[in-house]
């Protein structure tokens, strides 16, 4: 039986762990980040690969830096066929790497060498992209940097966000995977390099990057709000309140008015100005404190004391 180290933390690792488990390869450890603190409570949350560790008794280690710790030396030492990464969030020591018998390979949401880095899932919907995939690579000291094993395309639809993108990707990861283990193993495989001239990198967003800027087009800024729907969520100030927008359309509007007002409202809408005068309607919201809502809600509460050309640009 093939002998599996497995790394990764959110739900897109767990469900190719399940699926590795479901196939019946024997995964004698997994490797997640520590229990992240959440919500106001900063209540530590174990991560979705630890849940599915403890439900199938595999060991787990979670050191809060892999390199040169005691735990990366003991996993060294179980002497796995294939060590498999997805989205574990750490860079892996090359000594690591190479105590695989047979391969260490990564599946990572994006068609490299595009999107190398930590956020590939987000940066295809920031960028407008029209599609996007799944890359198995072979995994070496430089990130996202190994040969191609395989790679399978996937549209991008014009409803999808980072939350649902996420769930499709680890689903056509998880296939992937499993079909190109067996050739793996059976050295069945021409490895393709990457072409170092088209490498587009995709770095951690950044807390900046969360803001809304209302100066940019209607198109970016449905890009920006979906890229980071539902987690982390873009924020704007309405009214006054820092508040997240989860859903969002392009509509067309023939204005003059400012960019960042309110162009249009009503019991059921909320429409603001961006920068190249189209419209972003708004869907679902939350204001500070409040849970998630459809426009419809808001605009019966707390959103009853916009107006009609109101600045919801707030710098404070």
């Amino acid at each position: 039986m093939t002998k599996v180290i497995f790394l990764g933390t959110p739900e897109f690792s767990a469900t190719v762990l399940r699926g590795l488990l479901k196939e019946g390869y024997d995964v004698i450890a997994a490797v997640t980040q520590p229990d992240k603190p959440v919500g106001r409570k900063q209540k530590l949350q174990k991560s979705p690969v630890k849940l599915i560790a403890e439900e199938e008794n595999i060991k787990l280690y979670q050191p809060a830096k892999l390199p040169g710790s005691p735990e990366v030396e003991e996993l060294k030492e179980l002497k796995a066929d294939l060590i498999i990464t997805a989205a574990y969030g750490q860079f892996l020591p090359t000594s690591f790497l190479n105590s695989a018998k047979v391969a260490a390979i990564n599946v990572h949401g994006s068609l490299l060498p595009k999107y190398r880095g930590g956020a590939p899932i987000q940066w295809s919907l920031l960028n407008g992209d029209k599609e996007t995939g799944i890359t198995i690579m072979y995994m070496v000291k430089g990130m996202d940097a190994g040969d191609i094993i395989s790679q399978e395309k996937l549209p991008i639809s014009k409803d999808d966000d980072n939350g649902s993108l996420f769930e499709k990707l680890a689903i056509v990861g998880r296939e992937l995977l499993l079909d190109t283990i067996p050739k793996i193993l059976s050295n069945d495989i021409t490895p393709i390099k990457q072409d170092p001239d088209k490498v587009v990198f995709s770095p951690n967003i950044s807390k900046e990057q969360e803001k809304i800027d209302f100066t940019k087009s209607a198109q970016q800024v449905f890009n920006q709000i979906r890229a980071l729907s539902p987690d982390p969520g873009a924020w704007t100030m309405l009214d006054g309140q820092r508040t997240k927008l989860y859903k969002t359309e392009v509509v067309d509007i023939d204005t003059d008015q400012d960019v960042g007002t309110v162009y249009d409202l009503g019991k059921k809408k909320l429409i603001i100005v961006a920068g190249d005068k189209n419209g972003v309607s708004i869907k679902k919201i939350q204001p500070a404190g409040k849970k998630e809502m459809d426009i419809a809600n808001y605009m019966n509460g707390l959103g009853k004391n916009l107006e009609k050309g109101q600045q919801v640009i707030n710098e404070k």
